[in-house]
């Protein structure tokens, strides 16, 4: 008979990329781990996975039973958060991946705050502005802005969110304002660098449709925070998010521009890996940060727009 709790240690030594590491997370050694994992199979007779010290290779098998495993533990959470068990179980390791200035700013806050409330959970923060495989890196939820790609995801959008043009005072006072899109090839531009798919290019809603600018930036680098930080010491212009910004605005430290351009729209949406069921952690989880960021949105937004020159 398979035991219930081996089953757990599979799914989060797949999701973890390490068995030792689902065992710590349930309190077993690294050899206690090799054993119930090795049981479970037995029960099987089936290999669910290749092991080696540097990774875990599901067979197609363990493929298979993974995906029906997760939804087996997401009903039992449900039952036992149904009867009132645990709290609604809010346990386990919950990795969060954000953009960096985003994750610092809000995310990261807000999910310690979760954890804070559910002493079982374990969070896990990765902080890149690379789009990372949830799947490859074992990410519960990524927050990202703009629309999905990856049709393996489900997404749920949590706040509106808009991308602006912006400069420190100090930069326009030495170079003076843009006046329209036409110009800022002029400027000194700060752009976002991403491993992969090069720099990317300013996308603006302007009265006369999109415009893609390509723009021969002055300083490329890989990491929004960065760039923000280049843009408030005066370095260049920016093409940043309304939430990235609405603290620098709010302080002085940054102008937003182009009142005329039509703001490109950059929603803010939770993804998570495309299932029926979603264990209680994650699924409570976007809901609090749902709410949390929807708590803040008006400010945010507003305090961009009505800065705007």
């Amino acid at each position: 008979m398979v035991d219930f709790e081996d089953m757990r240690l599979f799914v989060r030594a797949v999701t973890d990329g390490s068995l030792s590491a689902a065992g710590r997370e349930l309190g077993l050694s690294p050899a206690a781990a090799s054993k119930r994992l090795t049981r479970l199979e037995q029960a099987l007779g089936v290999r669910l996975m290749q092991r080696s010290s540097r990774r875990l290779t599901l067979t197609e098998e363990g493929s298979i039973y993974y995906e029906r495993c997760l939804a087996i533990i997401a009903d039992v959470d449900d039952a036992n958060a149904a009867v009132g068990l645990g709290q609604l179980e809010v346990r386990g390791q919950l990795h969060v991946s954000a953009a960096v200035d985003m994750g610092r700013q809000y995310i990261g806050p807000i999910a310690a705050d979760f954890a804070a409330q559910h002493p079982q959970l374990k969070l896990r923060l990765t902080n890149s502005d690379a789009i990372l495989d949830l799947f490859e890196h074992g990410v519960d939820v990524a927050v990202r802005g703009g629309n999905l790609t990856d049709s393996r995801l489900v997404s749920r959008r949590l706040a509106r969110n808009f991308r602006v043009v912006c400069a420190a005072p100090s930069y326009l006072a030495r170079r003076g304002r843009p006046a329209s899109a036409d110009e800022l090839p002029q400027h000194d531009c700060l752009m976002l660098h991403r491993p992969g798919h090069g720099i990317l290019p300013w996308i603006l809603q302007t009265p006369e449709g999109p415009r893609t600018l390509r723009i021969d930036a002055s300083i490329t680098c890989d990491n929004g925070d960065l760039m923000r930080a280049l843009a408030v010491a005066g370095h260049g212009l920016a093409f940043k998010s309304a939430w990235d910004i609405a603290a620098d605005v709010r302080a002085g430290r940054l102008v937003p521009l182009l009142a005329d351009v039509i703001l490109p729209e950059a929603d803010i949406y939770a993804v998570y890996p495309s299932r029926c069921y979603l264990p209680a952690r994650i699924r409570l989880f976007v809901d609090h940060l749902q709410h949390e960021l929807e708590q803040r949105e008006r400010d945010v937004l507003d305090t961009v727009r009505l800065a705007m020159t």
